[in-house]
């Protein structure tokens, strides 16, 4: 594959009506911003505390220059190995990415569920699936790298288990996968970087949803520069172009037809006019854009002192979905320690209500998973292409080291 870098400066030349990417850049981020700034003070950082913030965007044939946002996440925070919970209760990543990324799924079931799905998606012929409208493309604005794109500074060796050595936790080889960075205890949960590979290889739209869409793929990426004065040893282009690049290279043709991305390439080519991309003809890896140096609340390097991150995370979406949730917790902000465990301080993102949204929807594949008594992870695996691909995925080269969860944090059910 070849690079698909494309920074905000120097300015590109393009004919006219094309989107150049440094006007892309910024018309993707100052998209995010500016709703960021509409919505209310709540769970946003306070003082010297910063955050991340990603937004999922959508670009149409009618307007493809100015991208709107479908949905919104901030957030730092994932719970560690000991919090993990059984019940599907708890949203155990609430890193901005994943949020967004979640924030999305909601909106796609909000639609659906209503009998009215979101005007970008389209039924895919007969097969009672949906899939996106052609020309319409989907993209991810994040105010900095994702997490797991530089090497995590790994602890003494001789205080990790013999399993754990030389593998994940401060990866010095950053093309295999690796935990979210933290200290204390440990976290499950794989870094954004990784999970942004995947998403490039299966789509967003998760195992569920695989069941009634088509995969959903992002086709660009425009990531926040880091402000001046920061390390210049890492690039867009270094760091997670030449990355991604070798990972979807090593992998093979062996994936499904519906999991091979050449549907995306057609939509960024009318996109970007001129623009001239080469695409490998089985996997298209996202555009990557840099944008300008976000505000200072998203700026986690400033000065001598220790920066300091907020624990909430905002969730929103255009259907109607805003809530804060407490990274630490994985549940809504404001829940007593004596209503830890109620339903009413749920997120909508976590499994179990996600699975809920999935099992409420009006359609044939649903009713007839209805009528058995599965689990959450009975369904995923379910979704036999998705499933399928995700293990050949994990059996790559650079995803040696991926670390499934226990078994037990996907056993639960919704009656």
């Amino acid at each position: 594959m070849s690079s698909m870098l494309a920074a905000s400066s120097p300015a590109a030349t393009s004919r006219e009506g094309a989107v150049v990417p440094p006007l892309w850049a910024e018309a993707t981020s100052s998209a995010a911003l500016r709703h960021y700034r509409s919505l209310p003070k709540k769970g946003k950082p306070q003082g010297r505390e910063s955050t991340v913030l990603a937004a999922v965007l959508l670009s149409t044939p009618q307007d493809p220059h100015c991208p709107t946002v479908l949905s919104l996440g901030t957030g730092t925070k994932c719970l560690g190995a000991s919090r993990l919970s059984a019940r599907g209760d708890l949203v155990h990543d609430a890193h901005a990415e994943v949020i967004a990324r979640r924030a999305l799924l909601r909106l796609v079931y909000s639609g659906i569920g209503r009998g009215a799905p979101p005007e970008w998606l389209v039924a895919s012929g007969d097969s009672g699936r949906w899939r996106l409208r052609d020309g319409h493309c989907l993209h991810l604005y994040i105010t900095q790298l994702p997490c797991g794109v530089l090497p995590v500074p790994p602890p003494s060796q001789s205080e990790l288990p013999r399993e754990q050595r030389n593998s994940v936790n401060g990866c010095s080889d950053i093309g295999l996968v690796q935990r979210k960075p933290g200290r204390g205890d440990t976290t499950l949960s794989m870094s954004c970087f990784d999970k942004i590979t995947r998403w490039s290889i299966v789509g967003i739209q998760g195992a569920l949803l695989s069941h009634i869409l088509e995969p959903l793929y992002l086709s660009t990426i425009t990531i926040g520069q880091l402000p001046d004065g920061a390390s210049e040893e890492f690039s867009i282009e270094n760091n997670i172009e030449k990355v991604l690049d070798a990972r979807l290279s090593s992998l093979s043709s062996k994936f499904p037809p519906s999991f091979k991305m050449q549907k995306v390439g057609v939509s960024l080519l009318v996109m970007f006019g001129n623009f001239s991309v080469t695409m490998d003809p089985f996997y298209l890896q996202p555009m990557f854009f840099e944008a300008p140096v976000p505000p200072t609340e998203f700026q986690q390097i400033s000065g001598d002192e220790a920066p300091l991150t907020c624990g909430y995370s905002i969730c929103w979406n255009e259907s109607g979905l805003h809530e804060v949730v407490l990274g630490t917790t994985g549940r809504k902000q404001g829940t007593s320690s004596k209503a830890a465990c109620l339903p009413s301080t749920e997120s909508l993102l976590c499994k179990r209500r996600l699975l809920e949204a999935f099992m409420s929807l009006e359609h044939p594949l649903v009713a007839q998973l209805k009528s058995e008594d599965l689990s959450y992870r009975a369904l995923k695996d379910m979704s036999h292409e998705y499933h399928h691909s995700l293990e050949l995925l994990r059996k790559a080269p650079f995803f040696g080291c991926w670390r499934a969860k226990p078994t037990f944090v996907d056993a639960f059910a919704v009656s």
